[in-house]
This record gives structure tokens, C-alpha cells and sequence, in this order.
């Protein structure tokens, strides 16, 4: 059975930066086009496209990419057996049974959204094999979605007009990921996400975790920092400053270069996630003890 969501607008902290972001990408999904959300990981595209699913006011489907994803767990498969049997003796003599044996056909992900008129959220989708999204093609395009000829269902599921689809996706560079044929992404609006700036950060920080403003932004600008000086631009701070401020927050650990609990987190968080090695712990050391 597929699970239908309902997104949570709570969860989502709106600053100009998101608003921006989220102002194109409704406009793109309300003119009926597919939006794609690419960029690094941590720097909220899922987060982006359950708001945006949130604003387009439909119940969402969400698919996770994987690499041993089957075409028939988007569409749908035959699963399980309905069976009828009649026995008739009206006349005595003769007895009539009639045993029928049907297979089930049952919608999946992409047919149930398509069909009723859900917001498909696509994550991650480069993780699945370019022949598996195929049958994306003509479900964004010519708005038809193609069943197998053993369905027991009509040869062709239209799709519904308040259909929406939202794709995200992490760089081809990032490991267990496939090249996207030009076909799909030619189908859809590509949407870059970068990383957020220093003030998107440390909102999401007071907002979410219930950090002091002068404690998120500590947090912020020390892993901003210690980044450069690793030359781990490419990656995305959000994340790592998330999983810092929560530890602090619950545990009531100070934000201060002092505090030794501060300093073993941050060796723990950040030496293993962007550079390993005495130089980089050395650059950690030097930053904790400049902190403010």
C-alpha cells in the first residue's frame, strides 16, 4: 500500500534567500512544468521540495532514488491472485464449477500521483538507472503513462492535470550516482541550489534547535572558516552546523573555544567529515581557541 504525505509547513524556516527560490520554482510547477533542485548535499533541496509540494496545497508521493530501483516500482505490478469459484447443482444430475484465478494489478509511486493528482517528490533521483526513469519521459511530456500488456488495467493511466512532479539530485561527481539522459532533462527546469548564506544559517539554527542568535552564529562562521581553510568549498556547512547545535543545545554544552565537551564535538563532527590528518586538526585547534 502507498503512503500519501502531507507536508509540514513548520518545518520549514522561510528566509529571502529560500523565498527567492521557492517564488521561481512555484511559478515553473504552477505553469505545469517539472522542477529539478541540484546542488550538494546538506543544503536542503528535499527540505525545498516538501514546501514546495506544501504550497502547491496536494497531498505528495515521495520516491527515494536507488540503484536497484525497478521501473515496476514506479508504475505499478501484478501482486497476488483474486480468485472465483461457482458451483452450480440446480439440476441434480449435473454439476457445473466455474474456478477463475485472476492476478492483481496494484498502482504504485509514480501511477497513484499521476492518476490522482499528487505531487511526486523524485529525491535523489540520479541514483536510479537512466532506463528505469524512462517511463518518465512520456508522463511529463505527453502526460500519458504506458502499463505493461499483463496489467489487467488500461493500456494507457492519463495523467491528471494538478499532477506535479519535483526531482532533486546531487552532482554527477558524488559516488552511487548516474549520468541523466538529456531526454528527462530537457523535461524539466533545472534549479541550482548552492549553498545558504550566513544569515539562512543561523535563522534555521535559532528556529529549529532554539539556539541563542550569538551562539548560531559562532557555530556558522567556525565551520564557514574552518572549510576554507581545508578548501572543502564544495560541501555544504548546513548540515554539520545542525548536528553541532543540536548536541550543544540538548546538552547544554557552551559554544566557547574554552569549553573542552566544545572542542572534542567539534574534533568528532568535523575532522572525519571534511579533512582528516595533525595539519587539519592543527587548523581546528588554532580556530577554537580565536573563538569569540
Amino acid at each position: 500500500m502507498t503512503t500519501v504525505l502531507h507536508a509540514n509547513p513548520r518545518q520549514f524556516v522561510s528566509t529571502e534567500y529560500n523565498k527567492q527560490i521557492a517564488k521561481r520554482a512555484l511559478c515553473y510547477l504552477q505553469s505545469g512544468f517539472a522542477v529539478h533542485l541540484r546542488g550538494p548535499a546538506g543544503t536542503g533541496k528535499t527540505t525545498m521540495a516538501m514546501h514546495l509540494a506544501g504550497l502547491l496545497g496536494r497531498p505528495m508521493v515521495l520516491i527515494y532514488g536507488d540503484e536497484d530501483l525497478r521501473s515496476s516500482q514506479l508504475v505499478g505490478s501484478q501482486s497476488g491472485y483474486s480468485r472465483k469459484k461457482v458451483v452450480d447443482n440446480y439440476i441434480h444430475s449435473v454439476l457445473k464449477v466455474e474456478d477463475e484465478v485472476r492476478q492483481s494489478w496494484v498502482d504504485s509511486r509514480l501511477t497513484l500521483a499521476a492518476r490522482e493528482g499528487f505531487s511526486l517528490i523524485y529525491d535523489e533521483f540520479n541514483r536510479s538507472r537512466p532506463e528505469v526513469n524512462n517511463v518518465l519521459l512520456s508522463a511529463l511530456e505527453e502526460k500519458l503513462i504506458v502499463l505493461p500488456p499483463d496489467s489487467s488495467q488500461s493500456e494507457y493511466v492519463r495523467v491528471h492535470p494538478q499532477f506535479r512532479a519535483i526531482f532533486t539530485s546531487n552532482p554527477e561527481e558524488y559516488a552511487g550516482v548516474h549520468a541523466t539522459q538529456d531526454a528527462l532533462l530537457d523535461r524539466m527546469i533545472t534549479i541550482e541550489i548552492g549553498e545558504s548564506d550566513i544569515e539562512t544559517e543561523k535563522l534555521i539554527l535559532t528556529t529549529r534547535i532554539g539556539l541563542a542568535p550569538t551562539q548560531a552564529l559562532k557555530i556558522v562562521n567556525l565551520i564557514r572558516s574552518y572549510r576554507r581553510r581545508s578548501e572543502q568549498i564544495k560541501t555544504s556547512s548546513l548540515r554539520t552546523c545542525i548536528m553541532i547545535g543540536r548536541i550543544c543545545h540538548e546538552h547544554e554544552i557552551p559554544v566557547s573555544g574554552q569549553n573542552e565537551d566544545f572542542r572534542h564535538l567539534c574534533y568528532d563532527v568535523l575532522l572525519s567529515r571534511f579533512h582528516e590528518g595533525p595539519e587539519s586538526e592543527a587548523t581546528l585547534s588554532k580556530l577554537l581557541d580565536q573563538l569569540p
